[in-house]
């Protein structure tokens, strides 16, 4: 369904906002109206000689770009295709030295910061330093006005409906699979080991931020 036309018209004014000050730290950043000109910014950001990896996220898969990578003859690291979950650990260790490497995000402030809780830490290790690119995939829906907002967000939102879908094809089980909310768990099975803010993006332009006017992923 397409999206209300006075949303749309507020998304483009403040996404160009927090476009505007990713820039200012340093972030290379972009704001796209829907998920088809994200899909196009990020194939343009990629080259086709690049060894491509991912970490898990619905927003990226919702943009048809892991579909791309895996159709179009990149070499990709896909964990995917383990066959045991030592296989599936030393995939994602060689995912840390790709060339590109795409991703999904908790939530962003509207001051320019990235927010994101992660399991064993794959994902956020990617962000911090290993690849020589990456790539972040996120829509309106994941921004907040500031860092309290978007841990919040990224704990009670985001968390909880992750485990929903992890809990379904696992025997995994943490009290917010329960009650929907944060309980700020010790659980083995929880997936917030780590909470990690990005404020400054250095080296500069190393990580790329495609902000899509329309919601994508949780």
């Amino acid at each position: 369904m397409e999206q209300n036309i006075y949303i749309t018209k507020r998304n483009n004014i403040l996404g160009n906002k927090i476009v505007s000050n990713f820039r200012k730290r340093f972030f290379d950043a972009y704001y796209v109206q829907n998920r088809t000109e994200a899909l196009k910014k990020a194939i343009e950001l990629i080259p086709m000689t690049d060894t491509v990896s991912w970490g898990g996220s619905v927003s990226v898969k919702d943009s048809g770009l892991i579909d791309y990578v895996l159709n179009n003859n990149y070499k990709v690291i896909n964990r995917d295709t383990a066959k045991t979950k030592e296989e599936k650990f030393s995939l994602l260790r060689q995912a840390l030295l790709c060339d590109t490497y795409i991703m999904g995000t908790n939530a962003i402030t509207e001051d320019g910061e990235l927010i994101n809780v992660d399991c064993i830490g794959n994902r956020i290790g990617a962000l911090m330093f290993g690849p020589k690119s990456v790539i972040v995939i996120v829509g309106m829906n994941k921004v907040c006005k500031n860092i309290e907002e978007a841990v919040k967000r990224a704990r009670n939102t985001a968390a909880p409906i992750n485990m929903q879908r992890i809990a379904e094809n696992s025997e995994r089980m943490t009290p917010c699979c329960k009650t929907g909310e944060c309980h700020n768990c010790v659980s083995k099975d929880s997936i917030c080991s780590h909470i990690v803010i990005t404020r400054l993006c250095n080296p500069e332009n190393r990580i790329k931020i495609i902000l899509v006017g329309e919601p994508l992923g949780f």
